[in-house]
Parts: C-alpha cells; structure tokens; sequence
C-alpha cells in the first residue's frame, strides 16, 4: 500500500487526537477509499467503526472539543461529531469481527479499512483491485436490498469517481430496482443532487432511468427528458464561454443553506412535468425546499417568454420581472433546447437571436430594462395620491418602470404624474 495513504490518513489531520479512540478502533468508508486513490477534500468526512460504546466515544470527543454532537442512530449505535471544518462518524461494529462489518457493506471499494494505531490497512475484500482498475463491484445483491438508498448510490458513486459499475453489480441494480421506492424521498433527492450537479453526472442519471430507478420518483421523464439534461450541459459549457459571468451565476447555490445550483434547477426543470401547478406538487412530494421548487417552476413559466422573437421594451421588462434571479437557468434552458430544435430541424431557431441582447440587459446592473431603479415606492404613491394599499399599487409601480424604460419620465415627480394620469384614465 503506497506511503501516500499513510500521510494522507494520518490522525495528526484530524480535528481530534489519536489518543481519544480506543484500541481497536477502525477508519473506513469514503476518506479511507479517497486517500488510496490521492483524492483530496477540503472538508474532512471521518468514518469510524468501534467495536463498542461508540455512541459513548463520540460525546466524549464533542464534550472533550465543544464540538456539535448529532446521535444518528441510537438502535445501531451510530453518532456524529461535528467541527468547524470536518464532521465525524462513530459507528458501532456490525458483528463480532471487523470482518463481519466490512462484509456487510455496500461496494468493496468501501470496505476498506484503516487501523490509526497500527497503521495497517485491512481489506479483505480487494476493495484496492477494484479502485485501480476504476469499477465499483458490489459485495452482494442482498447488501443493496438491505438498504435500497444503495442502489442509487452505485451511479452517484460512479459519477464522482469516474469508475464504471461492474456488469453483475449493474445487473443486480436492474432487478432489485423496484424496491427503490422503499427508500425515503429525500434521501433519493440528495442522491439525485450530485447527479444533476454537474455534467458527469448525466450519462448516469440517464442509466439510473434506464434501469427504472429514476421512474417512482420522477413520472414524467422520459427519454426525450434525458436528451434535454445533456443539451442542458452543452448549453452552459457555451453560455460559459461567450459569457463568463453568466456562467458563474449557474454554478452558484440558489441559497447558502440549499445546496442546489442554477444549473441544476434548470436540469429538474426537464424531469419535472411542464405543467409549473403540477411541477411543483411533484417537487414538494420529493421535499424539495421552497426555493428550489420556486426555482424550476418560475423557469418553467418564464421559457414561453423567451420564445417570442420580436420584443417590446414592455415585454422584455415583464421577462426580467417575472425571471428575476431564476433568468440564469431559464436562459440556459432556452438555448438547450433551441440547439435541440436546429439538431432534429436544421432550422437555427429564430429566438435565438435575441437571447444574446437579453443576457447583455441582465448582464448589466445599470440597464433600467432587467435592472430599474424606482423612482417612487409604494407608500409615496399611497401618501401622494392618497389612495389606499392595494394590488394596483403594485401594478402602479410596474406601469412607472416601464414608462421609465421607454424613457417618458426620469424623476419622482414625472412618476408620480403619471401615476396619477393613469388613475384618472
């Protein structure tokens, strides 16, 4: 086993000490099959197997450091503790024998053990073979029953670590397919997540639809959904190129605390049905939060929008308005499935050409189009016109950045005038 791995492993990376776990104690899982492959994370993610009182260990480190403490599984003695910059994961041991543990996971390349105190590795199931020739082998088929998360989990895997899932392996995925839906819909959703993270993720999702994992959780896709992931990809990657900052926007999370892109809101935005009403009740079965779900459905109203080829200022403002921070991955969706268009057509879609003057508007923070400035708030017009609060004060507000677009008032007082004018009208 190479040196590296020892470095990599070693207990003086931890944000605890050595001596706070007992002898035997056992690191394994993904930091142990990450090291071995020279994968570096920024974030620490620890696994760790005790043959007893695990859950006892792990306030003992939180306590002993102040760190967060998160009791994971109180029947199979599973805990968390939680530092600024890693997490760590107290496992008790499945079974009389570290063996027996390994045995009853999910893949051999993560059944792989690592001993701090002695510095040995143990795998009894050449876990290593498997990661040097890049194939993800299953230990058993009734592993992946045991928990069907796992099945899932195979292509995400495969995904991130650039393998191919060994024939039997992918084999036995297909026939235990149906008990996919077992599994809890948002531990799927964090699974199709990384999936739709970024574009090595596609070809896999595709083959999780394929072999019917994909279908209980998403009705809608077909296989015409998994052509638009794709040209979804292929879209940013041009996006990106002619306009950087856009492609950056894409990459960016549709919140801190939702880890979800643009782009990856664009690509729900193809699984999901077209209807936006029925988009959204399918999106809240599978616990998305409500900005996600506001994500997709806004792009899905807004894309008609992009279709139209000849704008008006008034129409281009009601696009910037109603897109708002979702334009980016409308846009993105726009262009991928106009190059669908002219791939299956030959025919260059004619919206396309005004995408480029939009994303220059959006693109601009002084463009009083994608980006007004107001000239008057609410509560003015309600104190000024004396009239009462109100949906047409928001209509108001609209009607004034539009005459402020097309250049008919510049001030305050214009826009009030014209407030009031169109009040008399």
């Amino acid at each position: 086993m190479r040196e590296s791995v020892f470095s990599t492993l070693a207990p003086e990376n931890w944000p605890f000490s050595l001596e706070w776990l007992p002898q035997p104690a056992y690191m394994v899982g993904g930091a142990v099959r990450d090291a071995i492959l020279g994968r570096t994370r920024e974030y620490l993610d620890l696994d760790f197997v005790i043959p007893s009182n695990a859950v006892k260990v792990a306030r003992a480190i939180a306590h002993h450091y102040q760190a967060g403490f998160v009791l994971l599984d109180r029947e199979r003695q599973i805990a968390r503790v939680v530092f600024p910059h890693a997490t760590a994961d107290f496992a008790q041991q499945e079974g009389n024998s570290l063996e027996v543990d390994l045995h009853r996971r999910d893949f051999t390349v993560n059944a792989i053990a690592y001993n701090p105190h002695t510095q040995e590795i143990i795998d009894p199931l050449q876990g290593d073979a498997d990661l040097q020739q890049g194939i993800l082998r299953m230990i058993s088929p009734a592993n992946l029953e045991d928990d069907p998360l796992r099945l899932m989990r195979a292509y995400r895997q495969a995904a991130q670590l650039g393998f191919t899932i060994e024939p039997a392996t992918q084999a036995a995925i297909r026939s235990l397919a149906s008990h996919i839906s077992k599994v809890a819909a948002e531990r799927v959703r964090v699974e199709i997540g990384y999936l739709l993270g970024n574009s090595q993720g596609t070809p896999w999702i595709t083959s999780a639809w394929e072999d019917g994992l994909i279908a209980p959780f998403f009705k809608n896709a077909t296989r015409e959904s998994l052509i638009k992931l794709a040209a979804v990809d292929n879209a940013a990657v041009s996006l990106t190129q002619n306009w950087p900052q856009l492609g950056t926007q894409l990459q960016e999370y549709v919140r801190d605390s939702i880890k979800t892109t643009w782009l990856g809101i664009a690509k729900l935005a193809c699984l999901v049905n077209p209807n936006p009403e029925l988009a959204e009740i399918e999106l809240q079965k599978l616990t998305y939060s409500r900005a996600e779900i506001r994500g997709v459905t806004t792009a899905i109203k807004v894309l008609p929008q992009l279709q139209v080829i000849d704008m008006s200022l008034r129409e281009q403002y009601f696009l910037f308005y109603n897109a708002d921070i979702v334009f980016p991955a409308t846009v993105v969706l726009a262009v991928a499935f106009d190059n669908l268009v002219e791939a299956m057509s030959g025919d260059k879609a004619l919206r396309s050409l005004i995408l480029p003057f939009l994303i220059n508007r959006y693109l601009n923070p002084d463009d009083l189009v994608a980006h007004p400035t107001p000239l008057v708030s609410g509560k003015e017009l309600i104190i000024t016109l004396d009239i009462p609060a109100s949906p047409i004060i928001g209509k108001l507000l609209s009607e004034i950045a539009v005459a402020q677009a097309e250049g008919k008032v510049s001030t305050s007082t214009e826009a009030i005038a014209f407030a009031r004018q169109l009040l008399e009208g």
